[in-house]
């Protein structure tokens, strides 16, 4: 199988929630290290996520732009939203995001990859799916509010958003991610070499 992450889990001798949110909650554990000695760490404890890279017949890539409070920036994203009920098919979730916030469907489901965004602090884990054969979605738009009120949408073709990766001007994880991983499949293995739409995701098991 080559190079590949393991599951493991340390012993833990107490646990205590100090924070709970909306989404979100704060946990810190005590763990106990490799050499006997036990030390605190502290994670945000998150539901999972998926996002999509929906790209065209042109090549482009359906892109938003979205005003994000902790970073104070206004990012290039691409749709991505939260696994909303525990257990959720995460295709399901990644359909219901492309149609909420770009008003789009897709006839051709793949995962490209699957990250944790930042497993030094928070236990969140992305599935970034593929969609291909786009069109748009029928019915009335989904009503949106907060940060997605002003929501910007465009299609950028995908050679223009790997440069402006490496440029640095680019920095949504998601979207970073995304882009790279869709430019190097296609120069290595090929589309069909990615993993079917229900693949199974040992970060986030679910019921296809």
């Amino acid at each position: 199988m080559g190079i590949q992450d393991t599951p493991e889990e340390w012993q833990v001798t107490a646990t205590v929630t100090p924070f709970t949110g909306n989404k979100t909650s704060v946990r810190t554990d005590q763990v106990v290290m490799p050499d006997g000695s036990v030390h605190g760490r502290d994670y945000q404890v998150h539901p999972g996520s998926v996002a999509v890279l929906a790209i065209d017949d042109e090549d482009r890539v359906l892109v938003l732009r979205q005003y994000r409070h902790p970073v104070r920036h206004r990012l290039w994203e691409i749709p991505a939203g939260l696994l909303d009920i525990p257990g959720e098919n995460p295709l399901h979730a990644a359909q219901r995001e492309l149609y909420e916030e770009a008003h789009v469907k897709a006839e051709d489901w793949r995962v490209l990859t699957d990250v944790y965004t930042t497993p030094g602090g928070c236990d969140e884990a992305v599935r970034i799916f593929l969609a291909r054969d786009l069109s748009e979605a029928e019915g009335e738009r989904y009503a949106v509010a907060e940060e997605e009120a002003d929501m910007e949408q465009a299609r950028v073709p995908l050679d223009e958003l790997v440069r402006s990766v490496i440029a640095g001007d680019l920095h949504n994880n998601c979207l970073v991610v995304g882009v790279l991983a869709l430019t190097a499949v296609r120069a290595g293995d090929g589309l069909d070499s990615l993993r079917p739409a229900e693949a199974p995701w040992p970060a986030r098991p679910f019921e296809a």
